[in-house]
């Protein structure tokens, strides 16, 4: 019995803690795509949050300047994205492939000239475990919910801000009118490209905080590549938790919880190669687009560009 409540609380806290990069990530993806706005970018935004991260937590000796300094990081690129999707209007999905495809080239090569080209990762200060008196000692759940790293409490907690936001405030409507119907949006005196440029600064924050807590608080360190696709997961979780902050919850812990399944399977030494168990979280991925894609209602204008005063 004792082991059996040890492997619940290790697969909750574990599912928790690799939930929360996804979840970040997909509730900034969320923001920019109730506006209209999709990127799939996001893996290579996430990329060089990552980067970020370790390369600012050595700098200042704080993983939480490394993540702040990693948000803003990801609003600089931001800043780039919306002006060739929202200025320009460029096609949104190639300038997403565009930017993983940048992404992976210029962290890889900063990464090489800054810390060598060696065996060695580069290592970072990490986030450290709180545990919150009284709620850990909760038998089963405690542990896992209430002794878990301040970056994770702080995901969970954008989750009813951001719905909040949505559904309760002036600006969260104007957001939503914007990626339904912009053309109304428009006639009714609201700015669609000033809308589309806050959310996409104000997600891809959140999408260079996601990026550096895989490197600091997952790992503490940074390697070429390592977000592995989680970006694409993000994006998944947007659309099975049908672009609502609290279905993207629920999502981002189904993924969570394939990537601390296949984690444990592979601590207590089973037979089945490690690759396969890597696996699971895509595989996962790929059930759910293909389950839910046809029943989830993205916002009207996703993904198309818009003009102002024309048809």
């Amino acid at each position: 019995m004792e082991k059996a409540v040890d492997f619940i609380t290790y697969i909750l806290s574990t599912d928790l803690r690799t939930a929360a990069p996804i979840l970040i990530a997909a509730l900034g993806l969320v923001l920019m795509e109730k506006s209209g706005v999709v990127n799939i970018g996001c893996e290579g935004m996430m990329l060089i949050g990552s980067f970020s991260g370790v390369f600012f937590a050595r700098l200042f000796g704080s993983p939480w300047m490394g993540m702040l300094s990693a948000g803003i990081v990801g609003m600089i690129v931001g800043i780039l994205f919306a002006y060739i999707v929202v200025t320009l209007g460029a096609n949104q999905i190639v300038t997403g492939i565009a930017f993983n495809i940048i992404a992976l080239g210029l962290t890889s090569t900063l990464n090489r000239l800054i810390y060598g080209v060696t065996s060695q990762a580069a290592r970072a200060p990490g986030f450290e475990y709180v545990s919150i008196p009284l709620f850990n000692k909760i038998p089963v759940i405690g542990e896992a919910l209430f002794s878990q790293m301040v970056p994770v409490y702080l995901a969970l907690g954008l989750v009813p801000i951001i719905q909040w936001f949505f559904m309760k405030t002036t600006v969260g409507l104007k957001v939503r009118s914007v990626g339904e119907h912009p053309r109304a949006a428009d006639t009714a005196g609201i700015d669609v490209s000033a809308v589309r440029y806050g959310t996409i600064l104000a997600g891809s924050f959140l999408i260079g905080a996601a990026g550096s807590f895989l490197s600091l608080g997952l790992l503490s360190l940074f390697t070429e590549n390592m977000v592995s696709g989680r970006g694409f997961i993000a994006l998944a979780v947007v659309i099975f938790g049908k672009w609502t902050p609290w279905g993207i919850l629920g999502a981002a812990l189904v993924f969570g919880l394939g990537d601390a399944v296949q984690i444990k399977i592979q601590t207590i030494g089973s037979a089945v190669p490690y690759q396969f168990l890597m696996m699971v979280p895509y595989i996962l991925t790929i059930f759910a687009l293909a389950g839910f894609v046809g029943r989830s209602q993205a916002p009207a204008a996703s993904g198309k560009p818009f003009r102002s005063g024309k048809t």
